[in-house]
């Protein structure tokens, strides 16, 4: 199967361009926003909110989002060309974005918005588990369309030829992190959020989920050339980040286990 050559951007008007990229986070946003409300008009939470907090939260996590993930790029998979040229953390039109940075800045940003709204850490987690795949789906669709991150050389009859890729089909991994990252995961937070939880627990389970899924998506996904196979001829940059948050998850579900028992 050949790469449909799908082009970045969407729309040019002069010297403004829009890509298909940045179309993808606003949608995840969008999407997040309308399932957010949603919840709140159906009372589905343990704890009360309104659209003013959403609004605030949401505006939080876009920063957290943009901030952490391009940190996250930079410091975890591009630190040579950091030290190299530190105005190269600015430089965002030459791309860049990593997961694992995102989490980390959305975790800043709840802790913030908790502070000042006086609303529990792991209750404002728990408040975003759920809507999270669904950005991170629209994420995935946005590396498609710029072909990249694509998988390892495969023979598999599905395999894609893509045109920065070499001339071999390779695994369309980022079609795999859409449907295990985003829609599987996203059913799975969901329905198990539809209903009254431990606090923490809904957050304990987005956790290992992703983190299972994307340690087992990197045995497809090729390496980062920077950084090729770290260790064992296998584990890769992706496999370690994952690591903490399967431990975490794990860590968490004890934790609020054991404490709902104590009360």
């Amino acid at each position: 199967m050949l790469y449909p050559n799908i082009n970045p951007i969407a729309l040019h008007f002069g010297p403004i361009k829009i890509y298909w990229y940045g179309i993808m986070y606003v949608t995840g946003f969008a999407f997040a926003y309308l399932l957010a409300k949603y919840r709140i008009t159906k009372k589905v939470f343990l704890s009360d909110w309104n659209l003013k907090q959403l609004d605030d939260l949401i505006l939080y996590c876009i920063l957290g989002v943009l901030i952490g993930g391009r940190l996250g790029y930079v410091f975890f998979y591009d630190l040579p060309a950091v030290l190299d040229n530190p105005l190269f953390i600015f430089q965002t039109w030459q791309g860049g974005m990593a997961f694992h940075g995102g989490l980390i800045g959305v975790l800043f940003a709840c802790y913030f918005f908790g502070r000042k709204n006086n609303r529990n850490f792991l209750l404002v987690t728990d408040f975003l588990a759920p809507l999270a795949p669904i950005g991170l789906a629209c994420g995935r669709i946005g590396n498609f369309i710029n072909s990249e991150l694509w998988g390892r050389v495969t023979n598999v009859s599905w395999g894609i030829v893509f045109p920065n890729g070499g001339s071999l089909p390779r695994h369309p991994s980022q079609i795999y992190e859409f449907f295990l990252e985003g829609i599987v995961l996203f059913l799975i937070i969901w329905f198990y959020s539809a209903k009254p939880r431990t606090r923490g627990a809904t957050s304990a389970l987005f956790l290992l989920c992703y983190g299972i899924f994307r340690f087992f998506i990197e045995f497809f996904r090729e390496p980062d050339p920077q950084y090729g196979y770290l260790a064992l001829n296998w584990l890769t940059m992706g496999q370690i980040l994952s690591l903490p948050m399967i431990i975490c998850g794990i860590w968490l579900f004890v934790w609020v286990t054991k404490t709902k028992s104590a009360e």
